[in-house]
């Protein structure tokens, strides 16, 4: 019994030693691609805008995750040189440049962008808008809850946003919602 505890051992113990192992080149390496890749994505991030990092849009959060992965990759893999993920980032950056230039145009905004769609109009729940958006009656009352809400009369309309987060407006008076804000909402 012991002589199979101890020859398990041996492979678990080099596994260990491989997972924990960092030689000096190494370590070197890592340290410096990720102060530079770091500064590259502060320089990008400082030309491009802060719209590189929002949540606005499916097309940003696909730009967000590219940018952490190329950075990840930049940093840990020897076979991903700074300067190739430093273009890297350049080229997505530029493809995010680009979708805002093009966001003027509607039919870009509708390829690219989640249209904000109305879950609740004052006490209603819009069933097949819910379904369409995967959203449940259990998400909407954790969100009126967190929006202080205690009477469903208080409601005026509940919106789920392009950027997933649902907001609640609430009732005030008889005073309709402008128009204005609700002009690209989905009914």
């Amino acid at each position: 019994m012991i002589q199979i505890l101890q020859s398990s051992e041996r492979p678990l113990r080099q596994a260990l030693n491989e997972l924990f192992a960092l030689n000096q080149k190494t370590f070197f390496l890592i340290l410096l691609s990720t102060v530079c890749i770091y500064f590259a994505v502060i320089l990008y991030t400082r030309i491009f805008g802060k719209r590189s990092f929002s949540k606005m849009s499916s097309f940003d959060f696909a730009m967000t995750v590219a940018v952490g992965s190329m950075i990840a990759s930049t940093i840990l893999s020897e076979s991903v040189s700074f300067l190739e993920g430093a273009v890297g980032l350049l080229v997505v950056y530029s493809l995010q440049l680009a979708a805002a230039v093009f966001r003027r145009f509607r039919w870009f905004r509708k390829l690219i962008d989640n249209e904000p769609t109305l879950l609740m109009d004052g006490e209603t729940l819009l069933r097949d808008n819910m379904k369409a958006v995967r959203v449940t009656e259990g998400d909407i009352r954790s969100k009126l809850r967190e929006a202080n809400v205690i009477k469903l009369s208080d409601i005026k309309a509940v919106i789920f946003e392009s950027t997933g987060d649902m907001v609640v407006l609430h009732k005030e008076g008889t005073e309709a919602v402008d128009d204005w804000l609700l002009k690209d909402v989905q009914r």
